[in-house]
């Protein structure tokens, strides 16, 4: 049969589908015959009449009509019935489908998922809800794989082999060829791609892309991670290649076409492992007695043309990811750690925003533009807060980032000096408008060379940390104001943060009230203040990074978007990314939205940049997911080496099937399982936040003091389980 036939064929078969969903669908509560059918398409050959039955079997087949009585099909469903969610799949196997416009999921037993997998965007039908039932359905059609590669191990078999995912809410392992195996060996982990399912096999077909090694390896672990998440690891050689091709040298030329900053005295404060440098700060003093203040940042954008492989790969990832060991950049190294990095006395090139300030830290005049400047110096901020606390410039050996003490000049001393003053003044200011300050204890180890944790200890915010991040705030601001407030309006990229949602703001103050404290409802400026409030009365208590961690889910995710709606937790109406092109990549669009409209440009299609947004924030979403899988791995990794030790900590939360409880010493948190509790038998009451022993009535209550010992690590499922020891004393 010729190519021409072939089609002519299919074209056919489709045409008599579309035909038969055309008759069903126009008369969603009649049933027809084949017969009925064929005279409606007006199909008068036997041909055609064969195909049709044959049709409608397949289509009953695969659930996508109805055979109602024998011989007479209907439209599985109505358009009142038919919707399109996305799959969320749960710990027991059954899964909601979250629609869009429903004030409930629709709930989907396991025997109803007909193929689809967690996050995948589906047709699902919603079948007559009954009185006081929640909603249920079955899935009609997957749509839209959320992804098709997956992380698991290999089990080997003679003439095959079968891929076991890790992620729990893969329900089905991959059947692989034995020619799709790569060099995979028996218990390796791998990422396997799926190629298709057929209807009658049991899972679906797949090839294995990559081997990443043995399970329990540290590098194994780590790629694991990124892999499950679809973030790479490494830069195609291609990308590579074309990024140490570029031309990173100072050209008097280009100089010429920015303001040169270069004899300004500016310097960088970053954390003392910082690689990249990608903000500065300026400082001198104006003849009427104001401060000339500037932020200057990376200009990533001279370097980072559109429409090359490169920008391409940038945008790919979106973010830099910052795992417990390892920081997997957004640009290759060449310009995040040598060409965008603003290092002590080395010209560079910046996008910088520039303030007159007076006294009382209020903005008299700005300036956006292309700068060059040349830093004095590099601080750590442990540095800078000795200089804040003493107002000296003598920086011992023990905090120096160089090999031995050394002496800060006095004009240093005093900029820094004056910037934290302002910057205080400036968060004052912040906190009276409503902002809320989350100040979260975040963990962070110390590894050896072969990525042993030796140590935890947790990373404290300070006057030199928020120094940085009030000029960060101002500039980010300042530059969405600058756009944001021209008319007509023009496109633009904004960093949004929405109000608090009342249910889970309602759910947070009756945990809270376990503890002692309430918050006021009464309106968004009683919210904020009294969330400031509970998060300053919980510091150094036992229940801190749990009222920490609820507080933080009961806010809504921050997004990017071109609509602006501003920013509740910063009490901003305009607030942007500008100041870390480096790692985000949508400074670097802001970058050059703000240049092309310094430039007198046109407003381009918001569809295009609202597209874009939503993939950074998605990427973001992803990147933080894998933040806290490498955290929680470490944490893991650490607590192999305290079995058989008794650990003091808080019920963190608490399930049907078991209490999670949060050392306090380590913030390390694992679960102790209700079915290993051997004093009583123990019941989950919802209500109470608890579990309650059937017999004695003992009470296990979220923010309870527990005492527990390690039962076991699991660095490949990464789970950690603990036995409970009884409550604190």
């Amino acid at each position: 049969m010729s190519k021409k036939q072939k089609r002519t064929k299919g074209h056919k078969k489709n045409k008599i589908t579309k035909g038969i969903f055309t008759v069903l669908e126009k008369n969603t509560d009649k049933s027809f015959n084949y017969k009925e059918i064929v005279a409606q398409l007006g199909i008068t050959d036997s041909i055609g009449r064969n195909e049709v039955i044959k049709k409608l079997v397949q289509l009953k087949e695969k659930r996508r009509i109805i055979e109602e009585s024998p011989g007479r099909y209907k439209a599985l469903v109505s358009s009142k019935s038919y919707h399109k969610g996305s799959v969320d799949i749960t710990g027991r196997g059954n899964a909601y489908i979250v629609v869009d416009g429903l004030d409930d999921d629709v709930f989907v037993p396991f025997n109803k998922l007909n193929k689809a997998f967690h996050k995948d965007i589906v047709e699902v039908y919603i079948y007559p809800k009954r009185n006081g039932r929640k909603l249920e359905g079955e899935i009609t059609k997957v749509l839209e794989r959320f992804k098709s590669t997956f992380v698991g191990i290999v089990d080997m078999q003679k003439t095959f082999a079968f891929v076991r995912p890790s992620d729990f809410r893969m329900y089905t392992d991959v059947f692989v060829p034995m020619d799709h195996i790569k060099n995979a060996k028996d218990g390796d982990k791998v990422i396997v791609e799926l190629v298709n399912w057929p209807d009658k096999a049991d899972s679906p077909f797949g090839k294995i892309t990559e081997v990443l090694g043995k399970p329990g390896e540290h590098n194994t672990e780590i790629h694991s991670i990124l892999a499950e998440y679809g973030l790479p690891y490494e830069f195609p050689l291609e990308v590579e290649n074309f990024a140490n091709t570029l031309d990173t040298s100072i050209k008097a030329q280009e100089i010429a076409n920015r303001r040169d900053m270069r004899q300004v005295l500016t310097f960088t404060i970053d954390p003392k492992d910082a690689k990249d440098f990608d903000d500065a700060l300026s400082f001198r003093i104006l003849d009427n007695g104001n401060y000339e203040i500037g932020i200057h940042i990376a200009d990533v954008s001279h370097y980072l043309l559109p429409d090359t492989i490169l920008d391409e790969e940038a945008y790919d990832r979106a973010t830099s990811v910052y795992l417990v060991d390892r920081v997997v950049p957004m640009l290759p190294e060449v310009l995040s750690n040598n060409a965008c990095s603003l290092r002590p006395n080395e010209e560079k090139y910046t996008f910088s925003a520039i303030f007159e300030m007076d006294d009382k830290a209020l903005v008299k005049n700005h300036w956006f533009g292309r700068t060059v400047i040349k830093s004095d110096q590099r601080f750590a901020y442990e540095e800078a807060q000795h200089i804040i606390e003493t107002e000296q410039g003598d920086i011992p050996d023990e905090i120096s980032i160089l090999d031995n003490r050394y002496t800060v000049s006095d004009d240093i001393v005093a900029a820094t000096l004056t910037l934290d003053r302002l910057a205080k003044i400036l968060r004052s200011k912040r906190m009276r408008a409503g902002a809320i300050s989350f100040d979260k204890v975040e963990v962070r180890f110390s590894l050896s060379d072969t990525f042993e944790p030796e140590g935890v200890y947790f990373k404290e915010t300070k006057e030199a940390n928020k120094l940085i991040e009030e000029f960060m705030l101002l500039a980010n601001r300042k530059v969405a104001e600058f756009i944001g407030k021209q008319r007509p309006e023009k496109t633009f990229i904004y960093r949004v943060h929405d109000e608090p949602n009342e249910d889970k703001l309602m759910a947070l103050n009756g945990i809270i009230s376990r503890f002692g404290h309430k918050l006021n409802l009464k309106d968004k400026k009683s919210i904020s203040a009294s969330l400031n409030q509970l998060l300053e009365h919980v510091k150094g208590k036992k229940e801190q990074n749990l009222v920490d961690t609820l507080a933080i889910r009961s806010m809504s995710k921050a997004i990017y978007t071109t609509d602006n709606i501003g920013h509740y937790g910063l009490a901003f109406d305009y607030y942007t990314h500008f100041t870390s092109p480096i790692r985000r990549y949508p400074d670097v669009m802001v970058h050059r939205l703000l240049q092309h409209y310094l430039d007198g440009g046109a407003s381009p299609k918001a569809e295009t940049y609202e597209d874009k947004c939503k993939h950074s924030s998605e990427m973001e979403s992803l990147a933080a997911n894998a933040e806290r899988d490498s955290v929680k791995y470490m944490q893991i990794k650490f607590m192999e080496d305290h079995k058989n030790e008794e650990f003091k900590g808080v019920i963190s939360g608490v399930t049907e099937w078991g209490i999670y409880v949060e050392i306090i010493a380590n913030k390390c948190e694992g679960m102790v399982r209700i079915r290993d509790i051997r004093d009583d038998y123990y019941i989950f009451d919802e209500s109470q936040y608890a579990i309650v022993g059937e017999r004695t009535k003992k009470i296990y209550q979220l923010g309870d003091e527990v005492v527990v010992m390690v039962k076991n690590t699991d660095l490949i499922k990464r789970h950690l389980d603990f036995s409970l020891l009884g409550k604190a004393e």
